[in-house]
């Protein structure tokens, strides 16, 4: 019996899932909540094999939740869901671990199909945002190979992009919900493994390497 959860601010779409998966052989909802706090609060106690995260939602948003949770319950599979083909979403949703990624308008066959594809180990991916995505994996590997920014953690490729980006720490605090001090933490330790002294400089390497768009976004995400 695969053991799912739903998290989505939206009752009647929780209501509708729900309805789908309770129909389906060989599944079962084990919680349904509104919002990412809730998640991660229920899911080390239900124990779900694969938990339907919304990706917009208040508070905590649906990537930084599939994060936290995947960090806490790693063999739990995650499929991401938005209203939106959104390929900057659906890249932070594969970094940050998610093994799928379904447009809430997809059918309940398909969420139900895609549940079952998780659970046994495969990913899933909706057809309108694939070629986007792959490449961006294909541009961000290339960037895995500029001196130094191997080096670089997840959080800490995060942080370098949001420097880039002009903002202050206290901005990314609140942007990645962390604490200030962990941001400085983070700053410091992007500092000493791109061997730079400030953190102007950082934006500067982030921009001379491509990281950045013209516009000051991220081109790997």
């Amino acid at each position: 019996m695969i053991r799912v959860m739903l998290v989505d601010d939206h009752e009647v779409v929780r209501m509708g899932i729900e309805s789908a998966v309770e129909a389906a052989e060989g599944m079962t909802v084990v919680a349904s909540v509104s919002d990412g706090s809730k998640a991660l609060s229920e899911a080390p106690v239900v124990a779900p094999d694969v938990v339907l995260l919304d990706v917009l939602m208040p508070g905590i948003d649906g990537i930084e939740t599939c994060r936290r949770m995947l960090e806490e319950l790693p063999e739990t599979r995650v499929v991401m869901l938005t209203s939106h083909t959104d390929e900057d979403a659906v890249f932070a949703a594969i970094m940050a671990g998610a093994s799928g990624y379904l447009l809430k308008n997809t059918s309940s066959r398909a969420i139900v199909d895609a549940i079952r594809s998780v659970a046994e180990g495969r990913s899933t991916l909706d057809p309108s945002v694939t070629a986007g995505v792959l490449d961006r994996l294909r541009a961000a590997d290339v960037n895995s190979g500029i001196p130094g920014l191997r080096d670089l953690s997840e959080r800490e490729h995060e942080v370098l992009l949001l420097v880039a980006e002009g903002l202050t720490n206290l901005e990314i605090a609140e942007r990645l919900v962390l604490s200030p001090h962990t941001v400085r933490n983070h700053v410091s330790s992007i500092l000493a493994k791109l061997d730079l002294r400030r953190r102007s400089d950082a934006a500067v390497f982030a921009t001379r390497h491509g990281l950045t768009d013209a516009d000051g976004g991220d081109s790997t995400k």
